[in-house]
């Protein structure tokens, strides 16, 4: 579908007048040209003829066919009219416009389609269908042969092929008439002279009028074309008396007018380009001031973004060496199987509450506890899974049982050996201790053992784990008491 269509439908279906009237400007000069021809020159009655048919458009637009060719429908429609109006009185009016002409204009001798124009109309309406659309397409519609090609479902070379054709078929429709001119003047004269330009201004009138007269409004332009026959007829009565000097004079007077009309016509048409070339200057100007604020606003958008995207880069790769470095140290934990630390010997003077920021804070606590009987304190000292144990094995005891049992177990102890500091995978810390015991003031070793200790939210806690509960050697296993305390009874 062409862009003519889509405003024809428009109309249709909706009464769009901006779509009517962009209409009318197109075919104006179809029309106006067509109507101009077949009325033998009449300017007057051929505008009077252009806006019969685009009233004839605007009332029977809603009932043409979805496939109807606009350009070759008015093409007709004005034939149609123009036959209408000229028909009982075009030899009269030829007749006093020759006699009124006589004095005032030459003949027109420069050939073209001059000689040919009041029938050529007629001969191309005889042409069939596709010829005749064709012609219309290529010369009155001013397409290039690609389009006339789209338009009638064919390639550019076939669409050549038709129109030269059609050309053919005119020549001869012509000739038959007495009209001898060769199909490649024909060809010419159509391209230089089938569509001239309309008055200034004509095109707005006449979708104007056409419109009101579609909606019912004003007097009938039929019946204002007759009020104009009739004045005509007047002036022809008077002429054919014998007034034909004053009348020649008037004649005169009337085209200086006309042509001063049609000077103001064209430059109110002028002045109405310029006043649209104006509008659309200024809404370019606005819409490129506002495209440059928004191009600016995403320019600064687009930068903070970058710098965002930059710190988040930044931020990704610091954490990803983090990543790195804490996978490398678990890695590395688990292959730490010998000693990392050696402690100084303790003396039992200096044991006291160490607290438990460090595994070996932790165990000198546990050790103190002990010493002085402090059930609470070990129990404190202790993960939970530890106090559960230690809670089943002093169960059938008192407190004074329990605390004189763990006084008991650090009697004669003189001083404590912190040996080897095992550290698990799993982040435990284990020690090998030495216990060493007074005897008639002779201080003797008196058994090894193993603790183990594991960070419990942020705090080391003593646990009874395997190795806690395991020995290091023989003479430990033998000297354990029943208490499994991590020091070995006496």
């Amino acid at each position: 579908m062409t862009e003519s269509h889509d405003l024809l439908v428009e109309y249709s279906l909706n009464g769009t007048e901006s779509a009517f009237r962009e209409l009318v400007a197109r075919y104006m000069d179809l029309v106006y040209s067509t109507a101009l021809r077949k009325v033998s020159g009449d300017a007057q009655m051929a505008e009077d003829v252009a806006q019969t048919v685009f009233l004839h458009l605007a009332k029977k637009a809603p009932e043409l066919s979805k496939n109807v060719m606009l350009g070759g429908w008015l093409h007709q429609a004005t034939c149609n009219v123009a036959a209408t109006f000229t028909r009982t009185e075009r030899r009269r009016l030829a007749r006093e416009r020759q006699s009124v002409q006589m004095n005032t204009f030459d003949n027109d001798s420069n050939g073209g389609l001059t000689l040919i124009a009041p029938m050529l109309d007629d001969a191309i309406s005889q042409l069939p269908q596709e010829d005749r659309t064709a012609i219309l397409l290529r010369f009155f519609e001013k397409r290039d042969f690609r389009s006339v090609g789209e338009t009638l479902g064919s390639t550019e070379d076939a669409a050549r092929m038709r129109v030269n054709r059609a050309l053919e078929k005119l020549h001869l429709l012509l000739k038959h008439q007495g009209v001898t001119i060769s199909a490649a003047a024909l060809a010419t004269g159509l391209s230089a002279e089938a569509v001239s330009a309309a008055p200034a201004g004509l095109a707005m009138t006449i979708a104007g009028s056409a419109l009101g007269g579609a909606a019912g409004t004003g007097l009938s332009l039929l019946k204002i074309m007759t009020m104009s026959k009739l004045k005509a007829s007047i002036v022809g009565a008077l002429v054919v008396a014998g007034v034909a000097t004053p009348l020649v004079i008037s004649h005169q007077t009337q085209s200086r007018l006309l042509q001063e009309n049609k000077s103001l016509r064209e430059q109110v048409g002028q002045l109405s380009k310029l006043a649209v070339e104006n509008e659309s200057l200024s809404n370019e100007a606005a819409q490129a001031q506002s495209s440059q604020a928004l191009a600016k606003k995403q320019a600064s958008e687009l930068l903070r973004l970058r710098g965002e995207l930059g710190t988040l880069r930044q931020q990704q790769k610091e954490w990803d060496r983090m990543k790195a470095a804490l996978a490398a140290e678990r890695t590395r934990l688990p292959d730490i199987t010998g000693p990392t630390a050696k402690t100084d010997t303790i003396p039992r003077e200096n044991w006291n509450f160490a607290g438990y920021a460090s595994p070996e804070a932790a165990l000198q606590t546990v050790v103190w506890a002990m010493s002085k009987g402090d059930l609470k304190t070990l129990l404190a000292s202790a993960t939970p899974e530890t106090q559960k144990l230690m809670a089943q094995q002093y169960a059938v005891k008192t407190d004074s049982e329990i605390a004189s049992s763990l006084v008991h177990e650090t009697l004669g102890l003189a001083e404590l050996t912190l040996g080897d500091k095992m550290i698990a995978s799993d982040g435990s810390v284990t020690f090998r201790i030495t216990v060493q015991e007074s005897d008639d003031g002779t201080t003797k070793t008196r058994a090894e053992a193993v603790m183990s200790f594991e960070n419990v939210g942020g705090e080391w806690k003593y646990s009874l784990g395997p190795a806690a509960n395991s020995s290091t050697n023989a003479d430990q296993s033998q000297n354990r008491s029943t208490t499994d305390s991590p020091i070995p009874s006496k």
